[in-house]
C-alpha cells in the first residue's frame, strides 16, 4: 500500500504524477500534495493516474475537496490517463459529471 508522487510545477501548471494505491492510509500524502497546488489562482492542475492501480472512497473525497479548493481560486483540475477500474469509481458514484476525466481510459486489471 505505497503511494508515490511527483509534482512538476511550470508557469500556472502543475503536474502530479501518483503511483500506487490510493485508500484510507495514503489518502493524506495525496491531500497533501494536490491541495496547495489547487490554491494558487488560475493554476491548471494535471494529475496523472496512470499508474493507480486502486483507489477508494476516501480517495474521491480528496478529488473532491480539490475540485472545491481550485474552484474557489479559479484553477481548474483535470485527471488523466485513468486505468478502467478507477474511472469505475468515479462513474457510479457521479462524479465524473462534476470532476474533469480526459476521456483516454486505461486498460489495467
Amino acid at each position: 500500500m505505497n503511494l508515490s508522487i511527483d509534482v512538476v510545477e511550470t508557469d500556472n501548471q502543475t503536474v502530479l504524477t501518483v503511483k500506487g494505491e490510493i485508500d484510507a492510509y495514503t489518502a493524506p500524502l495525496l491531500k497533501e500534495k494536490l491541495l496547495p497546488a489547487t490554491a494558487k489562482e488560475t493554476e491548471k492542475i494535471i494529475v496523472d493516474l496512470n499508474d493507480v492501480t486502486y483507489m477508494d472512497s476516501t480517495g474521491l473525497g480528496v478529488f473532491i475537496s480539490a475540485l472545491k479548493s481550485a474552484k474557489e481560486h479559479g484553477s481548474t483540475l483535470t485527471l488523466v490517463n485513468l486505468q478502467e477500474r478507477v474511472h469505475r469509481l468515479f462513474k457510479i458514484t457521479s462524479l465524473d459529471s462534476i470532476i474533469e476525466i480526459d476521456t483516454t481510459i486505461r486498460g489495467g486489471e
